[in-house]
């Protein structure tokens, strides 16, 4: 059955809209001419005595408008012109990333691996300026197409760099000057991807990797994914696959993959824990990753493990040794020599070993942990808090709610009523999530890699799945709302924990689409400027990608008025279902100048 999510925006956007919604546009026209025709001051004024309420029948809707007021109040006073557009950044930040600079991290003191993490905390207050795409910038092709065959000059990478780059020219090449085709069976190593991942179902005990599921495995955190071959052939085979690699000034492995349409995001394994729970994963995957594991005394596999769920598999696929006795192969053997002996304490068994790949299996017998040696890793005592935190000395043990081995989770992303009570959710508020008041969809010309900024329980995310789209949705927990990405990732979704106040770990131009509901209201107790937000949106949206928001009245019409200002096309949208929330629907113009 159709979900009413989806009976909507069809209506909306259709090439012969309503005459209802006519009538409404030539209201909007003549209000607006009336706004804008006075002063700033009684703009402002104007704006609020035409579309907010004079009063309101109990506290909770005064209480909320008041902090919606208070927002738009707080961003005007730091100076924000409600109709001056924004200028263009400089050449220089195209592939600009915030909280990613080396060289500044390096001044503020940071070493030893440091400085290459996130630190927001690093970044300045400057000038807000939008980021125009490079000169060659084109609109990607259509998925699948665009899996397989992108733009070059949307990507930060020189010809002379992939003539340079060894290994990755035998996955590439260049097509007319302008593309670049990866080939669908080629990656990680000679034999070609799909011979690789059957050669891990086969070292598993399954028949093929088409048995992963059978098996438990449904999302895989793919280490230095190189540019998504191997992500690539799992979504291929329904497995979800999020990649993660440090940040890359040039010829970065997830800026390649966004553009090929598969889930990335910047992450380093370095000093800190990754923004995702406990318990997130059925599998990580590192081959020729270059993460030193054998260093840290063991943290970095620790991590891991704090990624793992009960059952779940650490798949490290080494560099090809050169003949023995040479540098490069007696500094392999070194590195796996504690790989063989750090696995046992922490509860892992090595299941099998084939040529340079290795599989580790993290325990589901939770008698494992009691009957350790004294001086083997700690269990953890405490919460679990897991954005950007110190990487932690100690493990996870089978004393959360959580500790369910992968074999026996649903292999649906519709989650029993038993498993929805380990979250805190019920049922009827489950549903409620799916069968939302807004329409997520625009219209769907190159939607591909989708971002819902506040995700609640994934909601937005299954109503593309029931609907069959082609697209992947990044589901954002916001770190100041309540927590339910353990929830999202359990349903099989990728998803992430941020903090909106801050830039997100991706380069820009890599998102087709933002969703968000309830986001702006949310926002409007934190410390940030909404118009911070809003320049942060434009850098990760892509030029022609669409912006769904859908809050209260207040909420978003201040939006509108800042989505004027940076350039984007918008227009609010009353679902006439007797409540004060309105559907802002923006898109970015593609623009060079």
């Amino acid at each position: 059955m159709r979900s009413p999510w989806l009976n909507k925006l069809s209506v909306i956007l259709g090439p012969r809209p309503p005459v209802s919604w006519l009538f409404l546009c030539v209201v909007s026209l003549l209000a607006l001419i009336t706004v804008f025709g006075s002063s700033s001051s009684s703009s402002f004024d104007s704006v609020t005595s035409t579309w907010v309420p004079e009063s309101y029948k109990n506290y909770r809707r005064l209480k909320e408008q008041a902090a919606v007021d208070y927002f738009e109040l707080r961003t005007l006073s730091s100076g924000a012109s409600r109709q001056r557009e924004l200028g263009f950044c400089g050449k220089e930040i195209e592939n600009y990333v915030p909280c990613y600079n080396v060289t500044a991290n390096l001044l503020s003191g940071f070493k030893d691996g440091e400085e290459f993490d996130r630190h927001c905390e690093v970044v300045g207050q400057g000038k807000w300026c939008l980021i125009r795409p490079p000169k060659d910038y084109k609109t990607p092709l259509q998925w699948p197409a665009g899996r397989d065959v992108i733009w070059s000059g949307n990507v930060k990478i020189t010809k002379d760099q992939f003539l340079s780059s060894g290994s990755m020219t035998k996955r590439m090449m260049l097509l007319e000057e302008n593309q670049i085709a990866f080939q669908s069976d080629a990656g990680l190593t000679f034999d070609g991807v799909k011979d690789y991942s059957r050669q891990i179902a086969e070292m598993m005990g399954l028949g093929s990797d088409s048995e992963f599921l059978q098996a438990g495995v449904r999302t895989v955190l793919d280490i230095g994914c190189g540019f998504g071959s191997f992500g690539a052939h799992l979504v291929s085979i329904k497995l979800m696959a999020l990649c993660i690699a440090g940040y890359e000034a040039t010829g970065s492995q997830v800026q390649l993959a966004l553009e090929r349409g598969l889930p990335a995001m910047i992450g380093n394994f370095i000093t800190r824990q990754l923004p995702y729970p406990s318990f997130s994963f059925d599998m990580v995957h590192c081959a020729q990753c270059g993460i030193p594991w054998d260093k840290k005394e063991g943290m970095l596999l620790i991590e891991v493990d704090r990624l793992l769920k009960p059952g779940g598999y650490f798949v490290l696929t080494s560099p090809k040794s050169k003949p023995h006795g040479s540098a490069t192969g007696t500094k392999i053997r070194n590195m796996l020599t504690p790989l063989e002996q750090f696995p046992e304490k922490i509860c892992w068994s090595l299941i099998a070993q084939q040529d340079e790949t290795f599989i580790w299996q993290k325990t589901v017998d939770a008698q494992c942990y009691s009957s350790r040696k004294q001086n083997d890793v700690p269990l953890c005592k405490g919460h679990d808090a897991s954005y950007y935190q110190a990487l932690s000395p100690c493990i996870i043990g089978p004393s959360s709610k959580r500790w369910i081995p992968i074999q026996n989770r649903s292999s649906s992303s519709e989650l029993s009523s038993a498993e929805l009570a380990l979250h805190g959710v019920s049922l009827e508020d489950f549903f409620e999530d799916l069968q939302g008041a807004e329409d997520p969809l625009p219209p769907f010309n190159m939607v591909r890699n989708v971002m819902d900024m506040n995700a609640h329980y994934g909601g937005l995310n299954a109503a593309f799945l029931e609907e069959k789209k082609s697209v992947w949705v990044m589901n954002v927990v916001p770190v100041t709302s309540r927590n339910m990405l353990p929830l999202i990732l359990d349903r099989g979704f990728p998803g992430v924990l941020h903090d909106w106040c801050e830039p997100f770990p991706t380069y820009p131009r890599t998102y087709d689409m933002l969703h968000a509901n309830g986001l702006l209201s949310h926002l409007s107790s934190e410390r940030c400027s909404l118009m911070d937000l809003f320049v942060e949106m434009d850098r990760i949206l892509r030029p022609e990608g669409w912006v769904v928001l859908y809050d209260k009245l207040g909420a978003i019409e201040l939006a509108r008025a800042h989505a004027t200002q940076i350039r984007w096309g918008a227009r609010v949208i009353d679902l006439q279902n007797g409540s004060d929330q309105r559907l802002l629907i923006c898109q970015k113009p593609f623009l060079t100048k």
